[in-house]
């Protein structure tokens, strides 16, 4: 029976809830199905490791991880602690460092969802937003000079190179030749940004003769975000900047009903790392501790996991078990409108996970 390795990072505020809760849906999976089992290794690192040590995980953090079969991680943020210090210190280190460089979010209406676009029907929004994950706007490179007098400047670059371009263009565009619908929407602001977004418009028509049955077209940022709430059903696979992707995949998360439910994965396509898996929700420190965080996110990462690892029937039990709860609306928690807790929709899908009938091999 194979056993996978997986390292678990709790990070900070309501992670440290729902990646406990994670660990157990797929404790359960494993038990019910008898076909996988899974060896967790929990690594404490985040914004308190930083108050201990002054860093957000060891130098020797990536080391540590390359051993393993996938990474769950819940968030990086905390308000004793400069955003930028634990994003940069956790999350981006390991995705930078582990050469992480797809980001894929998947979007769409969940059974027993109540959506803000009334207009939509569940079938109308059901995308996958490929974000760059290496370069652009996240780049780090940029600077601060004469801080604290009245002629201080600060920088930030975007970095885009030929081939982080060219390698994200043809993740997107193999995605979308893999999906029913065959179209790619590559976003863009070369309007504006005269040198690197026309590099990033110029590889997609390259890369695109390599996908002739692939239909794509090409929409600025901005006129994106109006796209996505009237005309949704217009879209299906979109391929986005680090920065433009990230703010894009929020939209959609909240527009298919709310940020607890969204899942991502940060993918090494050549598998050279592990590849890590995560809600996209953040630390939500105002509700840590209550029992009010939405597992949802945390389970869907799992089965985009098990998916990674090639375990197909065992995420496509555990995804109908997260929509069986969804469609229930006494299972919905507070940023759904409804009252109940994390325990209550982990034990939920637990017991649906459990119950399932077992495939025939």
């Amino acid at each position: 029976m194979k056993t996978y390795r997986i390292a678990t990072i709790p990070g900070d505020g309501i992670g440290k809830e729902v990646i406990p809760a994670g660990q157990q849906a797929l404790a359960a999976l494993a038990a019910a199905t008898r076909a996988f089992s899974f060896d967790f290794e929990r690594f404490d690192w985040g914004a308190d490791y930083y108050r201990a040590h002054g860093v957000m995980m060891p130098d020797d953090g990536l080391g540590a991880l390359r051993g393993k079969d996938a990474i769950l991680f819940g968030s990086a943020g905390d308000p004793g602690v400069p955003d930028h210090v634990t994003l940069w210190g956790l999350r981006l280190k390991i995705c930078q460092g582990l050469d992480q460089y797809a980001n894929v979010r998947p979007t769409r209406i969940l059974p027993g969802i109540t959506t803000p676009l009334r207009h939509c029907a569940p079938g109308d929004l059901d995308w996958v937003i490929v974000r760059e994950n290496s370069e652009g706007e996240y780049s780090g490179v940029g600077g601060r000079v004469h801080q604290g007098y009245p002629l201080e400047v600060a920088t930030d670059l975007s970095i885009l190179t030929r081939v982080g371009v060219e390698r994200i263009m043809r993740f997107a565009f193999r995605l979308a030749q893999s999906r029913p619908r065959k179209h790619l929407t590559v976003v863009t602001k070369s309007n504006a940004q005269r040198h690197a977004m026309v590099l990033w418009d110029e590889i997609a028509r390259q890369v695109s003769q390599e996908f002739p049955d692939v239909v794509w077209d090409k929409e600025l940022v901005d006129a994106a975000t109006a796209r996505m709430v009237n005309r949704p059903a217009s879209l299906d696979t979109i391929v986005a900047t680090n920065l433009h992707a990230d703010i894009l995949s929020d939209l959609a998360a909240a527009l298919a009903g709310s940020l607890g439910i969204a899942p991502t994965g940060n993918i090494d396509p050549e598998r050279r790392n592990p590849s890590m898996f995560e809600p996209i929700h953040g630390s939500a420190f105002d509700i840590m501790g209550k029992g009010l965080a939405n597992p949802i996110g945390t389970f869907w990462s799992a089965v985009m996991m098990l998916e990674h690892l090639g375990e197909i029937q065992a995420a496509g039990r555990m995804m109908r078990a997260i929509e069986t709860v969804t469609a229930d609306p006494a299972l919905h928690t507070r940023d759904l409108g409804g009252s109940a807790t994390t325990a209550q929709v982990t034990d939920a899908v637990c017991a649906l996970i459990e119950q399932a009938p077992v495939a025939a091999a």
